[in-house]
């Protein structure tokens, strides 16, 4: 078990840092991806920037990923498919559930965002950061987002994955880093002493404290 993001964030950083990757950027999954991915992007002197990935959870099941959806014009949906089969959903109801999620997808990236372009990875080394991995569909979609972008390699990493997420993902990326794969993967919380629910004004003290080189905040909850 981590005590919270940060720690797990200072872990992977030292496994990710080892590798000597070429040109790096760090891309983190929002929220709770940011604090794990800040300690990356400061082992690696690397910049930080955001992939926006919206879940779209199984019916009765919000949790459960069944699809999701990936900021970009225009966005790209990238269905689950064991758990679309289970449930038995068509092209339809999935359309239909993330025309729902797409509009906090729009919101984030008007909060987060502000305006600003995504950071250029073309030819660069685009390192893929959340605090861990159930099914892997979020981080999955996010991977082939950004390998529409050209970049050079595609590394994701982890704290804490499922097994099988990290299988798939090896199919998908470069290559993963995963601290820990338990046997049998609890809810991802289980993994974390300290788990809470990030606030939009973390993510944006993160990202703006990234920009200009400073620390968080002292006290800031990780």
């Amino acid at each position: 078990m981590f005590r919270d993001r940060t720690e797990a964030g200072k872990r992977l950083a030292a496994e990710v840092a080892a590798l000597a990757l070429r040109d790096p950027v760090v891309l983190a999954l929002p929220r709770g991806g940011v604090p794990v991915a800040w300690e990356v992007a400061q082992a690696l002197a690397a910049p930080l920037d955001l992939v926006i990935v919206r879940k779209v959870g199984a019916p009765g099941n919000p949790e459960l990923a069944a699809a999701s959806i990936v900021d970009g014009d225009p966005p790209d949906l990238v269905p689950n498919p064991e758990i679309v089969a289970a449930y038995g959903l068509d092209d339809a109801d999935l359309r239909a559930m993330a025309a729902r999620e797409q509009l906090e997808l729009e919101r984030r990236r008007r909060v987060y965002r502000a305006g600003r372009p995504p950071l250029p990875v073309a030819g660069r080394t685009a390192v893929l950061v959340d605090d861990g991995a159930a099914t892997g569909t979020s981080m999955k979609a996010a991977v082939r987002a950004i390998r529409r972008r050209a970049p050079a390699a595609v590394v994701v990493a982890l704290p804490v994955a499922s097994s099988e997420a990290v299988a798939e993902l090896s199919e998908l990326a470069d290559r993963v880093v995963c601290l820990d794969q338990p046997p049998h993967f609890e809810a991802l919380g289980y993994h974390y002493g300290e788990f809470h629910q990030l606030r939009d004004a973390e993510v944006l003290d993160y990202l703006a404290r990234a920009s200009a080189g400073r620390q968080p905040e002292t006290g800031k909850p990780s």
